[in-house]
């Protein structure tokens, strides 16, 4: 018989009691020993099992309180400290800008460099917004900067910003002590030591160096890599070569205490220097030019009849580009706005030429086979066409060849080489000799600029409604009426005749001249129209109206005066020149507006640039 195997209480643990009731529905005796201490066993590798299991529970219940323990020191106790620790050291990016490339005349001589100097910068993220607004009524005075303009660059970093906000260059003396002084007062005001452009020759060629300043809004759009307060060119050579003078900018890491103070630098990037930049200008001959100006409104234009490099080019009044390294005051600006505009360049801008066109005039002549070279012309003191008188100064000069009607400049002679050749052909042979788009204004690479306007009677009728009178032809011969031509147009022109008939490509960048780019095209003229003309002109200089450059101080020129109306005001002086006349070198264009006769006012300047070039 199979009886149930008893096991006495208390001879072994509780929960093994418990282990053994619930098997005692499916174990019975055997009979057999052995199968009782089988079970036995069982029971006290549950039990050891057990004790492992609760030891373990205690060890990491022991462990998590410890790092409960240590997170609410470091949270509770430490964190105070860490949160001082981070606000008194700060890491900043501070860029480093690049030196600006020089920029060089064709003999090396310095027309616009660098110099040190200091600038403004604030730290947006150093104060509140309200805070600026204090600080910045506080800097205004110092730095002679409204305090809206001073919040309005702010703004437009935004008040959380990282990167420092240049609000005022190249400050003087007094207002670097003054905010030395108070330095205390202005949390996030750096004064920060940089290289400032310096334009060592003042006003002179101003229109063409142009100036430089901050970045516009424009500017940032077009240019994503720019930093704010970047310094770009604005104007002339600097705006043109931008990419090339300006370099790259580079950058700090630094770290900084709570005053600002700097601690250590963690990385630097460093800038890459812009590139020197020489030009094709003389300074000598720009500082002659713009001196016999005078500041007047007009324009002179010296190129290289060879090369088309241009050697000077004034105009006035001219401005001075330092002004715009530092803060412009409003009294500044409304000083320069009184100037007669002297942003503009008037060497780029169409004027009534007057009898310095008579050259047009004549090639057009010439070359249309109405008239030869040796060909003779009455003269007298008025013609009548189309039943209007067009009068001659000097009550006529008699029968006429070209080098004659050059020197004392006949109108009544040009009035019928303009009616036989034909508006048409004028303005055919004027733009083969530069005047109008034929002179390309993109190797010159300044803004601003227009060309000359040679209508024909088409051309006419679609511009204003209105058809062409014999009147207009007349006009037209002598430079009146509807013809415009620019100082450099016709600097162009009096060089093509000069060089033999090569219509040159005026450049202001030395590394283009005598290349591909640059290189002259032939203007069609034949040769015996070149020398006919050049006869002429240098007929001017000796018995006509340009005697005054004849007065043994420098080689003998050539040269064509113009005096032309200008309705309601006093006559524009023109004067175009080459020299010397046995193989010339340079050619010269001049335009002082309500100068009255080109023989007295505009000459005299070809006269002046003549005597320093030849002194060379």
């Amino acid at each position: 018989m199979y009886q149930k195997q008893q096991i006495e209480a208390g001879s072994v643990t509780s929960p093994v009691r418990d282990a053994l009731k619930m098997a005692s529905g499916l174990f019975f005796d055997t009979g057999e020993r052995g199968f009782s201490t089988s079970l036995l066993r069982e029971a006290e590798r549950r039990r050891h099992r057990t004790h492992q299991g609760i030891i373990m529970m205690l060890l990491v219940s022991f462990l998590m309180g410890g790092y409960v323990v240590r997170l609410a020191h470091l949270q509770l106790v430490q964190g105070q400290q860490n949160r001082q620790k981070a606000e008194g050291n700060r890491i900043r990016l501070v860029p480093i800008r690049s030196e600006r490339g020089n920029i060089l005349d064709r003999k090396g001589k310095l027309l616009a460099a660098n110099r040190l100097s200091r600038a403004v910068y604030l730290w947006p993220k150093e104060q509140l917004a309200t805070q600026w607004t204090q600080t910045a009524q506080q800097l205004s005075p110092l730095l002679n900067i409204p305090a809206e303009q001073i919040l309005a660059k702010l703004q437009k970093a935004g008040f959380k910003s990282t990167m420092p906000v240049r609000i005022s260059p190249n400050i003087n003396q007094n207002a670097f002590v003054a905010l030395a002084e108070r330095a205390t007062e202005f949390r996030g005001v750096e004064i920060r030591p940089e290289s400032s452009r310096y334009y060592p020759t003042i006003e002179l060629a101003g229109h063409v160096l142009g100036y430089i300043g901050e970045a516009s809004e424009e500017d940032l759009e077009a240019n994503p890599e720019y930093p704010m307060g970047m310094l770009v060119g604005k104007m002339g050579i600097e705006r043109m070569a931008n990419s090339k003078l300006g370099g790259v900018w580079g950058s700090r890491l630094i770290e900084v205490d709570a005053s600002g103070e700097e601690l250590r630098e963690t990385g630097v990037e460093n800038p890459v220097a812009g590139e020197p930049l020489q030009l094709t200008l003389d300074l000598e001959l720009q500082k002659t030019a713009e001196k016999a100006l005078a500041q007047r409104r007009g324009a002179v234009v010296v190129l290289d009849v060879k090369t088309g490099a241009v050697l000077a080019m004034a105009s006035g009044p001219s401005f001075d580009p330092n002004l715009f390294t530092r803060q412009v005051s409003a009294a500044e600006w409304d000083e320069l706005q009184n100037k007669d505009n002297p942003f503009l360049n008037r060497a780029l801008q169409g004027y009534p030429p007057g009898s310095t066109f008579k050259i047009v005039t004549a090639a057009a002549a010439m070359e249309s086979g109405k008239f030869a070279p040796d060909s003779y012309v009455a003269t007298a003191d008025s013609i009548t066409i189309g039943g209007i008188s067009f009068h001659e100064h000097g009550g006529g000069f008699g029968v006429i060849g070209f080098e004659d009607a050059f020197a004392y400049s006949s109108n009544t002679f040009f009035y019928q080489l303009g009616i036989e050749a034909g508006p048409e052909e004028i303005a055919k042979w004027g733009k083969r000799l530069g005047i109008g788009e034929t002179t390309d204004l993109n190797l010159l690479g300044l803004e601003g600029g227009n060309h000359g306007s040679l209508p024909t009677p088409a051309e006419k009728e679609q511009l204003y409604g209105e058809p062409w009178y014999a009147g207009d032809t007349v006009s037209m011969s002598i430079g009146q009426g509807l013809v415009l031509t620019t100082p450099l147009e016709m600097a162009v022109m009096v060089a093509t005749i000069a060089n033999g008939g090569k219509r040159v490509k005026p450049h202001l960048l030395a590394s283009q001249t005598n290349t591909p780019v640059t290189k002259p095209e032939p203007s069609g003229l034949k040769p015996e129209t070149i020398d006919a003309i050049r006869k002429g002109l240098i007929a001017v200089v000796q018995k006509g109206t340009g005697q005054q450059l004849n007065d043994g101080s420098i080689p003998l020129t050539g040269g064509k005066t113009g005096t032309a109306e200008v309705p309601g005001q006093e006559d524009n002086a023109n004067y175009v020149a080459f020299g010397p006349a046995e193989n010339p070198e340079i050619a010269i264009a001049i335009v002082v507006e309500n100068g009255g006769y080109g023989g007295v006012a505009a000459a005299p300047i070809a006269h002046e640039i003549f005597k320093t070039y030849f002194k060379k």
